[in-house]
């Protein structure tokens, strides 16, 4: 095959970004069963990229981070304009917002401080996704009875995610040598 092929995967991450204004738009103006079919479509460009990079051997570092930054991209908007419509509260959003922004801020201390390249996402981080996948689903096609119970596991499973990620952190960090932990200290 042509080596444009291998960028594939990533053309589908960046397609999820695509199609992220559109699903905003459904949801802001009530189109629940609009939104909830493009969400469908996003998420099958999320399992189809994953299978391309495994399987034909495709996997950057590159795709890899388009993958994770689309997934936050869609997520993040989809729970903004939840909390704008009023199908979830605030601090739902806060807690997916701040877990996101966490997780970046860590990667972004670890790449600039650290001799640290690698942050794969973790059992937890990967749960929680799913958890905030089926909880968006749960308030676009839902039964109402539904949406409060998958809303507040939606916000465990992010505050526990987030917490996850923190105490790696803090574990990577004091498993490196002293000498480069004292260099990333301010003086």
């Amino acid at each position: 095959m042509s080596s444009w092929w291998r960028w594939l995967p990533s053309l589908l991450s960046v397609s999820r970004v695509l199609l992220t204004p559109t699903i905003a738009s459904a949801i802001l103006n009530d189109r629940f069963p609009h939104a909830f079919l493009l969400c469908w479509i996003a998420g099958g460009t999320d399992f189809l990229d994953g299978w391309l990079a495994r399987r034909y051997s495709w996997e950057s570092r590159t795709g890899a981070w388009l993958d994770a930054i689309s997934d936050k991209i869609l997520l993040s908007t989809i729970y903004v304009c939840f909390a704008l419509t009023g199908d979830a509260g605030g601090w739902l959003v806060g807690l997916v917002l701040g877990r996101d922004v966490m997780i970046l801020m860590l990667a972004a201390a670890g790449i600039l401080f650290t001799p640290i390249r690698d942050f794969p996402p973790s059992i937890w981080g990967k749960i929680s996704t799913n958890i905030q996948i089926a909880a968006a689903a749960a308030v676009l096609a839902g039964p109402a009875w539904l949406k409060p119970w998958a809303l507040a596991l939606c916000g465990v499973g992010t505050a526990w995610s987030g917490l996850h990620y923190l105490v790696k952190a803090v574990q990577k960090w004091r498993m490196l040598p002293p000498r480069v932990r004292n260099r990333a200290k301010p003086d």
